[in-house]
């Protein structure tokens, strides 16, 4: 084994299994330096899908549902402004959902960018194929765009989900197959809807909430970390979020980045910032856990 991979093993191990027994400042003070530097706009793949995109998502849905969030408070012209300064400081994901009501928000940047270099993740609530089929159409719409590059089932939370809504999985497969969308796949609500995902050989993107100190999560930290570990090995896209814990470990920002990194399981993770000052410190900051 090479002393690399070794290093990183240990990183992954101590992030995750140290999580059941030990308080947060005994975990943080317990992992040792990252083995490798990291910037927020470094190029990752998700999974096995071919997506290339930023490790940084620019989440557009903090506190968000009934078509509202903190970043959609910005108004479409606040938030727009706010994804292009990401984008020119090298951000290329967009996070967005129809329960954010970020859509048009999304598509005022995308007129000022270079469409081709940005990742646009979105998130249907549809249930059934109907809502599904008509949520495709219009989201694309309201985006201003001919293809979504990740689209997500939304807010899973029931253990045998795979089977009950397999008739929208069976749209979004479709929707691939002509081109609509590039990859689809599951945000996650639940431990049981987690373990779900990642047995399924449909899923190949997860969102799934993680942090270390299990703040709007699933299950305890080294649960959630073991069932990203199979997802990682079966090669699905990971994406994280809630790293901050939904603004918890606001005070603790630089632990929980290092936490996130250390993980070795994230493709990518999204956070929601609320202003340019705060998307340029939280970029500096990933630059700095190393």
């Amino acid at each position: 084994m090479k002393r690399r991979d070794f290093v990183l093993g240990t990183a992954r191990v101590i992030g995750g299994a140290w999580l059941a027994s030990q308080g947060f400042a005994s975990i943080m003070q317990a992992l040792p330096s990252l083995p490798q530097k990291f910037n927020a706009s470094d190029s990752v793949t998700l999974g096995k899908t071919g997506i290339k995109t930023s490790r940084l998502a620019m989440g557009t849905g903090t506190v968000g549902s009934g078509g509202h969030s903190h970043q959609t408070a910005l108004g479409v012209q606040g938030l727009s402004g706010l994804l292009q300064n990401g984008y020119d400081h090298g951000l290329r994901f967009f996070d967005s959902a129809d329960s954010y009501g970020s859509h048009p928000h999304v598509a005022d940047a995308l007129k000022h960018v270079q469409r081709d270099k940005v990742t646009v993740l979105t998130k249907t609530w549809a249930r059934d194929p109907s809502a599904a089929r008509a949520d495709l159409d219009r989201f694309r719409h309201e985006l201003g765009v001919d293809h979504i590059d990740v689209c997500l089932m939304h807010c899973l939370t029931e253990a045998d989900w795979t089977e009950r809504y397999k008739g929208v999985m069976d749209v979004l497969s479709e929707a691939k197959e002509k081109g609509i969308i590039r990859a689809h796949g599951c945000s996650c609500h639940s431990i049981e809807a987690l373990r779900a995902a990642a047995k399924s050989p449909w899923v190949e993107v997860d969102l799934v909430r993680i942090n270390p100190i299990g703040s709007h999560m699933d299950a305890d930290p080294a649960i959630v970390v073991s069932v990203l570990h199979e997802m990682k090995a079966a090669g699905k896209g990971v994406i994280g979020m809630k790293i901050l814990g939904q603004g918890d470990l606001r005070d603790r920002q630089d632990e929980a980045l290092k936490y996130a990194l250390s993980l070795g399981v994230l493709d990518a993770f999204t956070i929601g910032a609320e202003s340019k000052a705060e998307q340029e410190d939280l970029i500096r900051r990933i630059s700095a856990a190393a």
